[in-house]
């Protein structure tokens, strides 16, 4: 019984905040560099487009692998070189509770911010210019224009990023199962990775159908949700 395993609950309680630690600074980052790219300042734009889109395309795969070398708990490994310049002890990212969820939580930013960016990108240069140059005329700041046009223009693609990203970070599997190993350290492991190791590492295909039947039972809630948001976003929109 899935209800009564503490793992399930760990993997339900890791997948969100594992999700909202790689959801939220990905959708802020990459509304400041779509803003960036958008920008006639920046020279080479059409190169750090591409450049910026590179990780999505990387295989996921080679993606954790990097990162588990990045995040290794010997001295040398590339978080503990950069702590021990500080003078701070090495951490055992796959294996202590917040590290294991900060580390994962990077693979996800790291992957997913470059084609939020090309997506909130696509949105913005669908706004009218005149709406950045009457602003400009009128004596905003860069930091008013997000605020007042940028933002209120993309919130339909606003919506469309944190439902898509929502999703995706219900679906994590191939980060956590790479760093950790088929061990899945409570730690770290999410729903979908709980219910692949009961499956096909215990042979315990009735838990992890329960398992899949949660899982889907709340995205289900959660695309209803952003469905009623979306639509109160739309009649606002109407009325005003």
């Amino acid at each position: 019984m899935i209800f009564t395993d503490p793992v399930f609950w760990s993997a339900i309680k890791n997948t969100f905040v594992i999700g909202i630690m790689g959801t939220l600074p990905q959708i802020f980052i990459g509304i400041l560099l779509a803003f960036a790219l958008n920008s006639q300042l920046i020279k080479f734009r059409n190169t750090f487009r591409t450049a910026i889109f590179l990780p999505y395309i990387t295989s996921i795969v080679a993606v954790a692998i990097i990162f588990g070398v990045v995040f290794n708990n010997q001295p040398f490994g590339f978080a503990n070189y950069l702590l021990g310049m500080f003078d701070m002890d090495p951490i055992r990212w796959n294996q202590e509770y917040w590290p294991v969820k900060i580390a994962i939580a990077t693979m996800v930013f790291w992957r997913w911010v470059g084609y939020n960016t090309i997506i909130f990108l696509a949105g913005m240069q669908s706004i009218p210019k005149e709406l950045y140059e009457a602003a400009k005329i009128d004596g905003a700041t860069v930091g008013q224009q997000i605020r007042l046009i940028t933002l209120p223009m993309l919130k339909p693609i606003l919506m469309f990023v944190v439902f898509t990203a929502t999703i995706g970070s219900f679906q994590l599997f191939t980060e956590p199962l790479i760093f950790l190993g088929r061990g899945l350290r409570e730690e770290g492991i999410t729903v979908v990775a709980y219910l692949w190791r009961d499956a096909f590492v215990y042979n315990s295909f009735g838990t992890a159908s329960a398992a899949a039947i949660v899982l889907f039972i709340i995205i289900i809630s959660m695309t209803a949700i952003n469905l009623l948001i979306t639509n109160r976003v739309g009649r606002s929109k109407k009325v005003s």
